[in-house]
């Protein structure tokens, strides 16, 4: 799957920083989403990451972010939808 952030609505303004093996997406100079080239990172609330890794072993703790974010397969468990909606959700987070 691949993932296309030029699709989601109702992000602000926002920079992309590319590295060799990844983009970092950041709002303010804080990022917001990490996009490799078969996962994404996103930041998110401790307790909803912890009940998506339980649920979805697609879902891991974050490299990047740590215990505040998830790090997601994108290997079709969960939605486009959703997908979309964590995002919209760490841009919101991300102060």
């Amino acid at each position: 799957m691949v993932f296309d952030l030029s699709k989601i609505t109702g992000l602000g303004p926002y920079t992309v920083q590319s590295e060799p093996t990844r983009e970092l997406y950041l709002k303010d100079g804080r990022t917001f989403l990490v996009l490799h080239r078969n996962t994404i990172e996103v930041r998110t609330d401790p307790r909803l990451a912890e009940t998506l890794t339980e649920k979805y072993e697609s879902i891991m703790e974050s490299r990047y972010f740590g215990r505040g974010g998830i790090e997601i397969v994108l290997a079709g468990q969960l939605s486009q939808a959703e997908l979309i909606d964590l995002v919209r959700l760490s841009y919101n987070l991300t102060a």
